[in-house]
C-alpha cells in the first residue's frame, strides 16, 4: 500500500512540475531531468551501446520533451509520455546514422521492469528513495528562492544546456557575469542540500 502511495504522490508531483514548466516555469523541468536523466538514459542504452551517444540522445530527448510540453494534457503519465519521446529520438538517431532500428519498441512497463533493478542497485534501501524525493523538494524550493537573475542563468545553463557564451548572449551581460551568477545559484542550491546530505552521510560513517 505505501508503495502504491508513493507512486501517487510522485505522479501528482510530475504533474505539478509540468504545470509549472507550462506556466513558464523553465527551471521546474530541471527537476524532472534529474528525476528521469538516470531511467532514460538507461532505456537509450537498450537501443544504442556507445555510452556517449547515449548520453547525446538522452539530451536531445529532454530538448525535445522540453520543446513539446505545452501540448502535455495529463492523458497519461508524465514518464510513459517521455519514455515514448526518447524510444523515438533513439530510432530517428539510428536511422540518421544508417543503422537499423530494432523491429519492435521497448515497452515502457518492460522498462520500468528493467529500470527497477538499476534503481534498487541504486538506493538499495527506501529511505535512500524517500531522501532523494526530499532532496527534489529542497532542489525546487532552492531554485524558487533564487533572485531572478541566478534563477535565469541556471536554468539555461542546466535545463537548456546552453553554453556561458549563448547564456551571455541571451542574458545581455559579460562571460564573466554568467559564470558568476552560475556559481552563485550552485552554491545557494547546495546550502540548501548540505542539511540533507550530512544527514545521509552520518550512518554511513557510523558504519564504519
Amino acid at each position: 500500500m505505501a508503495e502504491v502511495v508513493d507512486t501517487q504522490q510522485g505522479q501528482d508531483l510530475d504533474q505539478e512540475l509540468v504545470r509549472r514548466v507550462q506556466r513558464g516555469d523553465s527551471a521546474a523541468f530541471d527537476l524532472l531531468v534529474r528525476k528521469y536523466q538516470h531511467r532514460i538514459a538507461a532505456l537509450i542504452g537498450r537501443y544504442i551501446a556507445d555510452w556517449s551517444e547515449c548520453q547525446d540522445v538522452a539530451q536531445d530527448t529532454f530538448i525535445r520533451a522540453y520543446r513539446a510540453i505545452g501540448n502535455f494534457r495529463g492523458d497519461a503519465q508524465f514518464y510513459t509520455w517521455l519514455h515514448r519521446i526518447a524510444v523515438n529520438t533513439a530510432k530517428n538517431h539510428l536511422v540518421a546514422h544508417k543503422r537499423r532500428p530494432p523491429t519492435e519498441d521497448i515497452d515502457v512497463s518492460d522498462a520500468e521492469q528493467f529500470d527497477s533493478g538499476i534503481r534498487l542497485r541504486d538506493t538499495d534501501t527506501p529511505d535512500r528513495e524517500l531522501a532523494r524525493q526530499q532532496m527534489e523538494q529542497v532542489v525546487m524550493r532552492a531554485v524558487d528562492a533564487l533572485p531572478e537573475e541566478l534563477r535565469t542563468a541556471i536554468t539555461l545553463r542546466e535545463v537548456e544546456g546552453l553554453s556561458y557564451d549563448e547564456i551571455a548572449q541571451r542574458m545581455d551581460c559579460p562571460i564573466g557575469t554568467v559564470r558568476s551568477r552560475i556559481f552563485r545559484a550552485r552554491e545557494a542550491i547546495d546550502a540548501e542540500l548540505k542539511p540533507l546530505m550530512d544527514v545521509e552521510t552520518r550512518p554511513e560513517r557510523a558504519a564504519r
